[in-house]
C-alpha cells in the first residue's frame, strides 16, 4: 500500500505499508523522497508502469508521479480553471481509459490527459448543474468495461449547490443529476439524468452483475463540519443497459446517516460493507447527526437468488484460464466472469475503481451441477493495472463469492 499527501506536516509525505504475517511487526514506512508539491486532497491513479499518478490538491494545480523515475511535476490547466472560491476541484475524478490515457474531472470540466507525453489531448463540455468535486461532492465511476475493452463510458451524479460551501446555513438543496458521457466518442457530449433523490456525498459503488450502487450522503448542504443536513437513507440501483428514464431503482433504506467521513465498499460476498459518518472536527457523541463508528452490510438485490461457486486458479494478461462453477439450478444463457478492483475510498469517491467483463465461452456441463468456463485475461495493464482482483461468476444475475486474483 501506498499512501500520498496530507495535511499540516504530512502534505508532501509519502508513505509505504507491507503486510506482515499474524504475528505483526509491520508498520507504514516514510520514504526520505516526499512529493515534489504539498497534496491536500489530491486523487491517485494508477497506471499501466506500475506507478501512480498524483493529481490537483489544495492549491496544487500539477501532475506528478510516484515514484517520480526522474519525471517532475507537469502543469494541468484545467486544475487553475476549476479553482473557484471554495476549491470545487479538490478530489479530482480520474478513469484509466482503454486508450493508456486519462479521463479527469474537476468541478465541472474534464480532459483527456495522456501521461505518457504528459499533454492534454482533448477537453470535452461543461457538465451541466451544479459542482461535481469536494466540497461538493458528487460522485464518479468509468461504467464497466466490456471485452474486447474499446469503448469506455464515465458516469458522474450528484453535487451540492454552487456556494453551498461558502453558505452553510442555507443547507441548500444538494443535485439531483447524473451526467454521463463517452470520451472516446468522435463527438462527446453530456447526456444528463434526473436521480429519484437529490444527494451530496454519495459512494457509487460497480456491482458483481455490471450495475452501480449510488449510497450514503445527504440532500441538502455540502461537505464540511456540520454543513449537511436531510440524510439520504435510500440507495439506489443504476441500470446502464436500460432504457434512458428507467435506469434508476431506489432500494432498502438504513436508519443510520451517513454524511460526512463516510465510506462505501464491494466485499467479496457482493455486499456493500457500509461504515462512519462523521460530520464534526473531533469525535463527538451527542447532537444532531453524532459520529457513528457503526458499520453495516447492504445486501443488493442479486443476492435474492440462487449463487453459483466459483473456482480460479491464477491468471496472467492475455492469457486464457478455465473456471469451474457450481450452480444448482437451471441456467439461463451464459455464465459471466466478472472482475472487479479493490479501491481506495474516501470523501465519497473510489479511487481506481474498475469492473471488468472478461470474454468467456460457453458453459460445459461437468457434472453435479459444475459446469467448466473458458475465459481469457484482461489483455494488458492498461485495461487492468497491476494488482488483486475480485473475480466473480455471475449466473442468472447472482453473483459467486468473489475468488481473489493477483495480476
Amino acid at each position: 500500500m501506498v499512501q500520498t499527501g496530507g495535511d499540516a506536516d504530512g502534505l508532501s509525505k509519502i508513505r509505504n505499508f507491507s503486510p506482515c504475517g499474524d504475528n505483526g511487526g509491520c508498520d507504514w514506512d516514510e520514504t526520505n523522497t516526499p512529493l515534489q508539491a504539498g497534496r491536500w486532497y489530491a486523487s491517485n491513479q494508477q497506471l499501466p508502469d506500475g506507478t501512480q499518478a498524483v493529481v490537483g490538491g489544495r492549491n496544487a494545480f500539477t501532475i506528478e508521479y510516484v515514484p517520480a523515475n526522474g519525471r517532475g511535476q507537469y502543469q494541468l490547466q484545467l486544475l487553475k480553471d476549476t479553482n473557484d472560491a471554495q476549491n470545487d476541484n479538490l478530489y479530482p475524478y480520474v478513469h484509466l481509459l482503454p486508450n493508456n490515457n486519462l479521463f479527469i474531472f474537476a468541478n465541472r470540466d474534464s480532459c483527456q490527459y495522456n501521461w505518457q507525453t504528459n499533454t492534454v489531448v482533448r477537453n470535452y463540455p461543461t457538465i451541466p448543474g451544479e459542482p461535481r468535486n469536494y466540497p461538493s461532492a458528487g460522485s464518479s465511476v468509468m461504467l464497466p468495461l466490456y471485452s474486447p475493452f474499446n469503448g469506455a463510458e464515465v458516469l458522474v451524479c450528484g453535487g451540492a449547490a454552487a456556494g453551498s460551501f461558502s453558505n452553510p446555513g442555507a443547507m441548500m438543496p444538494a443535485s439531483n443529476t447524473c451526467g454521463r458521457i463517452n470520451p472516446l466518442a468522435a463527438n462527446p457530449g453530456w447526456a444528463m439524468e434526473t436521480m429519484p433523490q437529490r444527494r451530496t456525498m454519495g459512494d457509487m459503488i460497480l456491482t458483481p452483475d455490471g450495475n452501480v450502487i449510488i449510497i450514503n450522503g445527504a440532500s441538502k448542504g455540502s461537505q464540511g463540519w456540520g454543513y449537511a443536513s436531510d440524510p439520504v437513507y435510500t440507495p439506489v440501483l443504476y441500470y446502464p443497459g436500460a432504457a434512458a428514464g428507467k435506469r434508476f431503482q431506489t432500494l432498502a433504506g438504513s436508519g443510520t446517516p451517513r454524511l460526512y467521513h463516510s465510506t462505501a465498499n464491494l466485499l467479496p460476498d457482493g455486499r456493500i460493507l457500509v461504515a462512519g459518518s462523521n460530520t464534526h472536527q473531533f469525535y463527538t457523541f451527542t447532537g444532531q447527526f453524532p459520529t457513528e463508528l457503526s458499520i453495516e452490510a447492504f445486501s443488493p438485490p442479486y443476492l435474492g437468488g440462487e449463487r453459483p461457486g466459483l473456482t480460479v486458479g491464477g491468471i496472467a494478461y492475455g492469457k486464457a484460464f478455465t473456471a469451474t462453477v457450481t450452480y444448482g439450478g437451471a441456467l439461463n444463457g451464459n455464465i459471466a466472469l466478472n472482475m472487479a478492483s479493490a479501491p481506495f475510498v474516501t470523501h465519497s469517491y473510489a479511487m481506481g475503481q474498475r469492473l471488468l467483463a472478461l470474454a468467456v465461452g460457453k458453459p460445459v456441463a461437468a457434472g453435479a451441477g459444475k459446469y467448466t468456463v473458458d475465459a481469457t485475461a484482461p489483455p494488458s495493464g492498461t485495461i487492468a493495472p497491476g494488482g488483486y482482483y475480485m473475480i466473480f461468476a455471475v449466473a442468472n444475475g447472482s453473483p459467486s463469492y468473489a475468488s481473489w486474483v493477483k495480476l
